[in-house]
């Protein structure tokens, strides 16, 4: 009973060492992953964000095309939107 009892024991130590190997493993593989995923996460965010707000993406692209300055001042002005109205929402929330 000693022997397989030992046996059992030395199995479960090598299990555990295993075990801590493939949790470092997956951490190195997360912390690569962290910062894409981040970027993800910001642009649904703001799909979300034009999703539930569809009259102000309209407005938006109206101006773009009235204003026709290209792709590059398209996405400076929506930009500049996009940080206007968080920092006007921030505020109204402090209030």
């Amino acid at each position: 009973m000693n022997e397989k009892m030992l046996a059992v024991m030395q199995r479960r130590g090598e299990l555990l060492a295993k075990i801590a190997s493939q949790r470092e493993q997956a951490a190195q593989v997360g912390a690569r992953w962290r910062a894409p995923l981040a970027v993800a996460d910001q642009g649904l965010a703001a799909l979300r964000f034009m999703r539930s707000r569809p009259l102000l993406v309209a407005g938006v692209a109206a101006l773009l095309v009235w204003r026709r300055r290209g792709a590059l001042g398209a996405i400076k002005m929506g930009w500049r939107a996009w940080k206007g109205y968080r920092y006007l929402t921030g505020l109204a929330a402090k209030l």
